[in-house]
Formats: C-alpha cells, structure tokens, sequence
C-alpha cells in the first residue's frame, strides 16, 4: 500500500532521522513505494508535508523530483504552495533545484515568478531565483545550457550584498561558465563595479582553472 503524508509524517516522527544519509534511505524507500502512483497523487502528497517540519519539506521536495512526471503537473500556484514558510539555506536550496527551477526550465513556472521573488525583502526568495537557475546547467539536475537566461536572473542581483544571495550568485555564474564562458566573462567585466568581491573572486578562479576556489 502506497504511503500518505499522514503516515510519512508518522514515520519521520518515529524515526526521527539525524542525519541526511538517515533521512534519504527513507525517502527513496517512500519513491519506490509511489512510483506507480500518478503524479497527482504524489503532488497531494508533497503539499501535505511542505509545512511540517524540515525533514518532510526536504521529502516534499525530493519526492517530486523523483517521481516520473512529477515536475509536470506542477503550476505556478502548487509550486507558491510549496514555498511557504522557506527559511533555511538547505530548504531553499532543494526547493530551486529540485522543483522550481526545473519547472521552470520546462516551461511550467513563467519567469515573471521568478521577478517577483527577486523583487522580496525576503532573502530567501531572492536567493531561490537565482539559485533556479542551476537547473538550468548543472547536468546532474537535468540542465542542458541556457546562459542567456541565467544572466537575465543575475543582473537583478548583481548589487545584492546579503551574504546568502552573493553565495548564491557565485555559484549561478560558474555553473555557467561550463556552456558559455566568454559570456560569463564578459557579465563579469560589466558590472565588476555593482558585483560583491567574493562573486569576483570565485568566479574568476572558475573561468581560469575550472575550480571554485
């Protein structure tokens, strides 16, 4: 029997994982039970556990990235559900990298989202636009190469100097380097006067030596 969120909530009560490790054995063991579910049904699963603590966000998450057409029945308003009361790197990150920023890359979150999260005193929302745009590079997240869209994001935040948000635009740019580095070289050299020193430095490294530091 396929498991709910209700039991998924129990068991992660009862379990009480310390550890990443600990928790993902569990949630592949979860993905497996649901892969004959419908997408639909695994969605009504992530949106009962978003808002119960840490470890069922990050299961909300990566249930849906792990289900076979999971990021395809995702809409602007389910993908709005699932960022609720996103307060941590570590939530943020999972939720631009396994949710929104692949809808995103498939043509189910606009980009005007994306803006108004930019546009958030909230720097959690800010740091999630820009980190959407991994997605979009890194192979391992199913990227296949858009710099052009990736600069478009990195442009609002160029003069952004919270600590989480500089971090996050290091990594967008060198995630980039790998398909287009002349244009990541040159977004450097136009705004080398707004970019935060640590954005400078890391990126520079990427594009001279292929590594972050």
């Amino acid at each position: 029997m396929s498991p709910t969120a209700k039991t998924i909530r129990a068991d992660l009560d009862r379990m009480a994982p310390r550890t990443v490790p600990e928790w993902r054995d569990l949630r592949r063991a979860w993905s497996r039970q649901l892969r004959a579910d419908t997408p639909q049904q695994v969605l009504r699963i992530a949106l009962g556990l978003v808002d119960h603590g840490t470890w069922a966000r990050l299961t909300s998450y990566e249930l849906l990235a792990n289900h076979p057409g999971g990021i395809g029945v995702l809409t602007p308003a389910s993908i709005r559900r699932l960022s609720r009361g996103l307060d941590d790197w570590g939530g943020v990150d999972t939720f631009a990298c396994y949710v929104a920023g692949p809808a995103w890359r498939e043509g189910h979150l606009p980009t005007r989202q994306l803006l108004t999260w930019l546009r958030s005193k909230d720097r959690w929302q800010r740091r999630a636009a820009v980190v959407c745009t991994v997605a979009l590079n890194v192979r391992a997240r199913g990227g296949r190469g858009d710099v052009a869209r990736t600069l478009a994001i990195c442009r609002h935040v160029v003069r952004d100097r919270d600590d989480m948000v500089v971090k996050a635009l290091s990594w967008a740019l060198r995630s980039a380097v790998e398909w287009d580095r002349a244009a990541v070289s040159d977004f450097l050299r136009e705004h080398q006067h707004s970019l935060a020193g640590r954005v400078k430095r890391e990126v520079a490294t990427k594009l001279r030596t292929g590594r972050k530091n």
